[in-house]
């Protein structure tokens, strides 16, 4: 029997980012591919079934594949220089608690399992939770499908890549009926958990957030015999409109909006651009505030590149409403785990996606620095053990 913290340590050395630090495991990448691996090799040591189903989400069955099965589990993809434990951390607790549940002598009353999703963090193909999404139906096959990474490639190519068939990805109500009740074990990616009483929290509900792609354009152009006065350069519009981004979330109560990502085409030294795409998230827990703050952005953005002779478009690439989860459920884990304070968490998860579909829970585990998506992310080495003892007698109540 191994504890989540050994777990971890036998995938310490995959995906590590010596440029950024911390982890980069873009989904399909060598270290995401790596870690499913190690993922269907753990399973396989515990005598778990496994299966890839259509969509590429990986499934390892205790007990004979069926509906109404308790579901666990979490991803293994990282954003860019992520830290160690957004993701991992659910999927090693899901085989700590199975060998815990063993230990206790606990047999499944029902079929138990344990997923792993793909592109839960959307760092290659720019949509969150992508896996189950496609699983649920949430996003249109076709749009998924024709999604391209970075470089070019399409999600379909990728996915055909890895062994699957694109043309029959998307919604699979078979799957999905094999879900009685999920609940996924996540790092807290927040403080909501401080630095001592409990380690662990219940989730009860996701902010509803979004991505956004603004486009502005402008007129390339040589950097040395382009004078200031006659430039159209969106670079200018860019930086003022990013500025405008932080303004307009500061002036809205809970809200939160960032830009983490810009690209400049053609990307020279000496070029004054002639197009730059940025990324903007936006985050509030009323879905109609997320609306109109994200409407606020474009006419400002707009304003912003006409001053600049450029234009700018936006362009919705991903969106989920504020979710609550299943009440009953949620009332449930909480009588098991009675010491678990209630926490709403500012990240998206395929629990979020799922629980519009099926009942879906969350347990959080302590994060004392209170930073995630970055290689400060930490989680201590008897609260990883707590968690899994939480998860373990969470699973046993429900089963």
């Amino acid at each position: 029997m191994e504890t989540v913290t050994q777990l971890l340590e036998s995938i310490k050395d995959v995906g590590r980012d010596a440029f950024r630090g911390g982890y980069t495991r873009p989904v399909y990448s060598t270290a995401e591919l790596d870690l499913r691996g190690w993922f269907v090799e753990q399973a396989g040591r515990r005598g778990l079934e496994v299966e890839t189903d259509r969509n590429g989400v990986i499934w390892a069955w205790w007990g004979q594949p069926s509906d109404g099965a308790l579901v666990t589990g979490s991803h293994l993809d990282s954003v860019p220089g992520g830290g160690a434990f957004d993701g991992p951390l659910g999927v090693a607790s899901a085989l700590a608690a199975v060998d815990l549940l063993r230990a206790r002598g606990t047999a499944p009353s029902r079929p138990l399992a344990i997923t792993v999703f793909p592109e839960e963090e959307g760092s290659r193909f720019g949509v969150a939770c992508l896996g189950s999404r496609l699983l649920t139906g949430a996003i249109d096959t076709n749009k998924a499908l024709n999604l391209r990474d970075a470089d070019g490639n399409t999600f379909a190519d990728v996915a055909r890549a890895n062994g699957l068939d694109p043309r029959y990805m998307g919604p699979d109500a078979e799957a999905l009926a094999r879900i009685g009740d999920f609940v996924e074990l996540h790092v807290e990616q927040g403080i909501g958990l401080g630095t001592d009483g409990p380690g662990i929290a219940v989730g009860s509900s996701v902010l509803g957030h979004g991505r956004w792609k603004l486009s502005i354009h402008g007129q390339g152009n040589h950097a040395g015999t382009t004078l200031m006065a006659d430039r159209a350069d969106p670079m200018v519009a860019a930086a003022q409109i990013i500025v405008a981004v932080r303004q307009a979330a500061a002036r809205q109560p809970d809200a939160r909006a960032t830009v983490g990502r810009i690209v400049p085409v053609p990307g020279g030294t000496n070029v004054i651009p002639s197009r730059v795409d940025l990324w903007l998230d936006a985050r509030h827990p009323d879905d109609r505030v997320t609306a109109h703050l994200v409407e606020g952005i474009h006419g400002r953005a707009q304003r912003v590149a006409a001053e600049e002779g450029c234009t700018v478009t936006l362009t919705e690439e991903s969106y989920s409403n504020t979710v609550h989860f299943d009440a009953g459920l949620t009332g449930r884990i909480s009588g098991l785990l009675p010491h678990a304070p209630v926490l709403a968490t500012g990240a998206g998860h395929d629990a979020g996606v799922l629980a519009g579909f099926v009942p879906s829970a969350m347990l959080f585990v302590r994060n004392p620095s209170g930073i995630s998506h970055s290689p400060e992310e930490h989680v201590a080495d008897r609260d990883a053990d707590a968690g899994a003892a939480a998860l373990a007698d969470v699973l046993a109540g429900l089963l």
